[in-house]
Formats: C-alpha cells, structure tokens, sequence
C-alpha cells in the first residue's frame, strides 16, 4: 500500500474507501456488531505486542502502561459501544412523532499521534466500523510501524467476521503533501485528528469536517478540606501513566498557602523532586524549545530521572515527578505551559479565590475546554470551582489521565479523543465515540401544534401586536 508519489496513492485509496463505504452500507446491525466484537478481541489479544513493538518504534513512555492504554482502546471502548444501535432506525418517539434513522458518514481519515499509537489506531477503528464507515489509517511519521502493524492485525480480523474488503486500511510512507490531500479529498466524509496544534489547524482549514482536539493544560487545585496523601498519590498515579504522554494529564498543582508546605512534603514522600529556582531554569532548558515556543519533543515521555540528568540535576532513579514552584503564568514561565512529560509546575495562592484565579488563568493558557481537576471533600467548593472552569471535563477527586479518558473512575465514554468545545477551537466538549460518527435523519409524524394552528394569523401583520399579547392568546388556546 505505498506509492512514492502521494496523489496516485491518494487516489488509489480513496477509490477502494468508496466501494467499501456503499457495501458497508448494506450490512445489518448484527453484522456490523460481529465485526466489531472481532476487531475488538484481535486488539485485545496482542495487546502486549503492540504496547513493546509502540515503545520500542518511538521510545517514549512506559510499554506496561502503553499495555493498559490498549487494554481501554479495545475492552473499554467496545463495552461502551457495543449495545449501541448504529443501524436503521435508532429510536421512534411515539409523543414527538420523531422516527431517528441512523446512516454512516463513509470514508473516515483517523490522524494517529506519536505518544497514543497502536491504542488510538484501535479506538478510532472500533468507532468507526461501528457506524459502518471504513477508516484510512494515517500514522504520525514516528509511530509508523506499529500503526501499521495494529492496522493490518485489525483488517485480519475484520475481514475473517465478513467485513467488506478495505474497510480498513493504513498508509505504509508519510509525509505532509500525502496527508494534506488525504485532509482536502472530495470523498473522505471526516477526519478523527490526534497530533499537534499545527496539524488539527490543517485538518480544520482543509474543508472536510473535522472531529480535532485541543491542547491540554491541566490544572489541579487540592483544596484545604481534601485528604491531602491521597490526593498526591492519585496525581503521581495519573502523572507518571506511560510518563504523562496522555494529553488530559497534570500540568500545575494549585494549593492555597496553608496547605502548601504539607503538600509539599506529600510529593517528597511520594518521590516527588521539589526544584530550587537554579533547578528550575535548568530544567526549563531542556523541557522548553525557546525558538519553536512548544515543549521540547527529547523530553516527551522520559522518565523524571532522564529529564533531570539532562538537565544536570541530582536525582534518584525511582524520582516519580520533578516539581517546579513557580508563581507566574504565560509565555514568561514556559512551565506554566502544556509538557508532556512527568514534570509539574507549582503555584501557592493566599486565598481560595485567587487559587481558582490561578487555575483559569491556567486552563486558557493553551488549555482552554479540556480538563481540570480538584481534590476537595466539601461539594460547595467542588461545585463552585466546577462553575468557573471552562473544561470539558471537570474531575473530582480522581487521576486527570484516566479520569478524562473515562471508562475507568467514571462514566464518561472511554475516548482517546478529548473534544474542548467551542473555547478550544472544536465542535463538541464530549469524549468522542461511535455515535458521533454518525449521520441521524429525522422523519417526523404529522403533530399539530393546535395553538398555532387556531391562532388568528392575521394579528402577526399588525405592527403593534406585541410579544406578551401573543403569549396570552396562544395561551387560551391551550
């Protein structure tokens, strides 16, 4: 499946989705649902393979916890969907007459990133054979292999539970011309995009509809009622997950003043490695790519002792997080900013107000409508800092990563893609899933809105029948 000329390939590709897109079609619910639940054990089972095959091709993160990313992408995922109708009629409402009718959308290009490879190919395949759309796989250029890889594995399987031919298929060579005629084709009906800020941007400017993500700055504010050893273990739970490549993981811990130095001593039993500011300007250098304004991509899932040696600082070989008291948020403390990797910044606020300040501040500093997290046992406080936030996803005394990816602590659909809504540039604040994949037609049943119809349609040409007058005629004819 490689051609060394992008558009032929393009072509040759989009040719095959089409035909895949009007036999898929055709297919029932219950064949649809056999070729999901095969697709869903193939992942399942080689889950380990792919998890080492992943962390071997690009050397970031954890395999252990790449096996557990896998694990949600197929077990997780498959169990949230698989009692969903996506075939014929949905739902029938016999009060509002509304008959949903559900229909695919056809050929889907799922964008693959580096930090989420065989786990993301997994979830955005699941999801899109469930709504009866073939999907093209496009890997980032790092993770080709075992995208590829998990691709062929799930075809296999696909195609032995009697999926239409080239209902999946994957890109074996990469680059930027390949992926941006793939983005601007007349027939690829949506993207699914997972990658970098510059790359979502492309997919939304191409013209074809687009599922993207924002980025993620995740603050946390542990408030003064929370169990303050259990909130540190649940964060360095969430952090140090495959070595916080999960975009919904902690970026900055907010504490008001008096807790802070309890919080603190928290982290250093946990192994957390409190910086000084000599410490931290090190760091800042090699977590930081000054010139580009973006984390800097060595430190992108490493461990807290690798970052720290880079940075030349002394630190254990078990060291969980590396934590950077800070006090300013922005592009003057680039700590402040979404990275990657197990480091977090630290802010102390004297009040309560000032803290949830912090977080906002935080939270639109290049993280606007993804997540946010508090640790607090009053539901006052938990309920006013939910009201301020613009995030999608506000977890409650939970680890972000697996809190927002849902499925695990919560009842939010397990996703590996985080819609941040409108404020993060997106069209949906949910965790995508197959239902979103969907096209739904309305037929509606004759229902007579009898106030409307007994209403005298000749006071609307009078210029000073009022609002109010209308309600209370409509009123009467209730």
């Amino acid at each position: 499946m490689s051609d060394p000329s992008p558009q032929p390939f393009v072509e040759q590709t989009m040719e095959k989705a089409r035909h895949a897109a009007a036999v898929f079609n055709q297919y029932s619910q219950d064949q649809v649902d056999r070729i999901v639940r095969a697709v869903y054990e193939a992942g399942f089972n080689h889950r380990v393979r792919l998890a080492k095959m992943a962390y071997e091709e690009t050397g970031i993160g954890r395999w252990q916890d790449k096996v557990i990313k896998n694990v949600v992408a197929t077990q997780l995922v498959y169990n949230d969907i698989k009692d969903c109708k996506t075939v014929g009629i949905i739902s029938d409402d016999p009060i509002t007459g509304i008959v949903e009718i559900a229909q695919p959308m056809g050929p889907i290009l799922a964008i693959i990133p580096v930090t989420n490879p065989t786990s993301t190919v997994m979830f955005k395949t699941l999801i899109s054979l469930k709504a009866r759309n073939p999907v093209i796989i496009s890997p980032a250029g790092k993770a080709k292999g075992c995208c590829v890889e998990t691709a062929k594995l799930l075809y296999a399987a696909a195609l032995a539970a009697d999926a239409p031919e080239d209902c999946i298929q994957w890109c074996d060579s990469v680059s930027r011309e390949q992926t941006q005629a793939f983005m601007s084709h007349r027939d690829v009906a949506l993207i699914l995009a997972t990658g970098g800020s510059g790359l979502v941007k492309t997919a939304y400017s191409s013209g074809t509809p687009t599922i993207g993500v924002g980025a993620g700055n995740v603050p946390i504010f542990i408030h003064t009622s929370a169990d303050i050893p259990f909130a540190v273990e649940q964060i360095l739970a969430s952090k140090t997950f495959d070595n916080g490549t999960i975009c919904a993981s902690e970026q900055a811990i907010v504490v008001e003043r008096s807790i802070a130095a309890a919080v603190l001593l928290e982290f250093e039993k946990q192994k957390g490695r409190v910086l000084d500011a000599a410490e931290r300007a090190r760091l800042t250098a090699v977590a930081w790519d000054s010139k580009r304004g973006l984390m800097n991509p060595d430190i992108v899932g490493q461990s807290a002792f690798k970052i720290a040696a880079k940075a030349g600082i002394s630190a254990p070989e078990d060291t969980s997080v590396l934590i950077a008291p800070i006090t300013k948020v922005g592009d003057c403390e680039p700590l402040s900013s979404e990275i990657l990797a197990p480091i977090l910044a630290f802010f102390v606020a004297d009040s309560f107000d000032t803290a949830v300040k912090t977080c906002i501040e935080l939270n639109y500093h290049g993280g606007v409508g993804h997540t946010a997290g508090i640790y607090a046992n009053d539901e006052k406080v938990i309920k006013e800092f939910s009201l301020l936030m613009n995030a999608g996803r506000i977890v409650v005394n939970t680890p972000s990563s697996q809190g927002a990816v849902g499925g695990i602590f919560n009842r939010l659909s397990p996703s590996f893609t985080l819609g941040c809504g409108t404020g993060g540039k997106n069209i949906t604040s949910d965790n995508v899933t197959a239902r979103h994949l969907l096209n739904i037609q309305r037929v509606a049943r004759r229902r007579e809105n009898q106030r409307f119809l007994n209403f005298d349609k000749n006071k609307y040409m009078d210029e000073s029948f009022s609002a109010a007058q209308a309600e209370k005629l409509f009123d009467r004819n209730n």
